[in-house]
């Protein structure tokens, strides 16, 4: 079992519709141009919906450097710092609502069940999003905790325990433990607002190559093309034990193809023309992310979103970190080489 690159057997970049990114920037400016237009509450409703994590205070210095500023001859960009962002998938903003559809946590706590790291090159025409398995075996640093003190270290603990035991800032500071490499933001995406996203975008239309039931994501589908709702949509991002082996892997395959299709509707909507169905997607996005403090604003998400704007299909990749199976064969450890070279490209 090794790292996926999942742009196609042939390891070139994956494909994507070159208007998505350029679609998701005018529509965060949209968003901006709509709260205007409704004489600011939009845009403080919207602006309140976003939830912060004040990450750099929690970790201080104890962290790897951030990179020299530099930037491609070929970027239309000023001169700036390639980014990387650790982008989770989360059950933590609304218990109930998750709950029902098939996730949460009866026990009050959360869970991540997915996490990326989205590399951006300095002149944002090139990203790299790379996908670290749930299941992989780590060892979890100590964490400092909000109410103070923090978490013991752990050794061979699964990746995902990181999250579930000190939240945004020990899923931070795990990740760089293992790559060496700098978080720069942290992007926190909630299961239920994930769905009524895609429902404010009237569905996503995926392809799946084999028949896919799972009791434990409430999902049935045959094989073919499918146009999904919000509900099946997200019954797709946590499906694993109805494909494949019923790793982990198969799941994150199925999570970067929803990625690709979720930017193509976002690219064949048009939100601009479209007050009510901006707002609700606009809605939908803020209710359900939390950020660090670096990107807790409209403002900084639009800027963010509009400098995406040279980002086109070709320079996206989209890859799994290199695994192997761990002793217990329902567990994987990083595969070296392979992995520490993954991230020192990174860096």
């Amino acid at each position: 079992m090794t790292g996926l690159d999942e742009s196609g057997d042939d390891g070139r970049r994956a494909g994507r519709r070159s208007g998505g990114w350029k679609a998701a920037g005018f529509a965060l400016a949209g968003v901006l141009l709509l709260g205007a237009a409704a004489g600011g509450w939009v845009y403080w409703h919207l602006n309140g919906n976003i939830e912060s994590v004040d990450i750099n205070s929690a970790l201080g210095d104890d962290r790897p450097p951030k990179p020299t500023p530099s930037v491609s001859p070929s970027a239309s960009l000023p001169p700036g710092e390639a980014l990387n962002i650790l982008v989770l998938g989360s059950d933590s903003r609304s218990g109930a609502e998750n709950q029902a559809l098939g996730g949460g946590d009866s026990s009050g706590g959360a869970r991540s069940d997915t996490a990326m790291v989205v590399h951006l090159d300095a002149g944002r025409t090139d990203a790299t999003v790379v996908s670290i398995p749930r299941d992989t075996l780590i060892t979890r640093p100590s964490c400092p905790l909000a109410s103070g003190g923090e978490t013991a270290e752990a050794y061979n603990a699964m990746f995902n325990s990181a999250y579930s035991v000190g939240g945004p800032v020990c899923a931070v500071k795990t990740v760089e433990s293992m790559t060496n490499v700098r978080m720069d933001h942290y992007i926190e995406i909630d299961f239920s607002g994930f769905a009524k996203l895609v429902d404010a975008l009237g569905g996503v239309t995926v392809t799946t190559d084999q028949d896919i039931d799972d009791e434990d994501s409430h999902l049935t589908l045959p094989a073919g093309t499918h146009h999904l709702d919000g509900e099946q949509a997200l019954g797709l991002a946590r499906t694993r034990h109805g494909i494949g082996d019923g790793s982990d892997l198969g799941r994150i395959g199925l999570q970067q193809q929803l990625v690709k299709a979720l930017l193509e509707q976002i690219a064949s909507t048009s939100l601009l023309s479209d007050p009510t169905r901006l707002y609700e997607v606009a809605d939908a996005v803020t209710g359900s992310l939390t950020t660090d403090t670096g990107l807790d604003s409209l403002g900084e998400l639009v800027s963010l979103g509009q400098s995406l704007q040279g980002l086109s299909a070709d320079g996206v990749e989209t890859v799994t970190m290199p695994v192997v199976p761990a002793a217990d064969r329902n567990r994987v450890v990083a595969q070296e080489p392979e992995a520490g070279e993954l991230w020192e490209s990174l860096r």
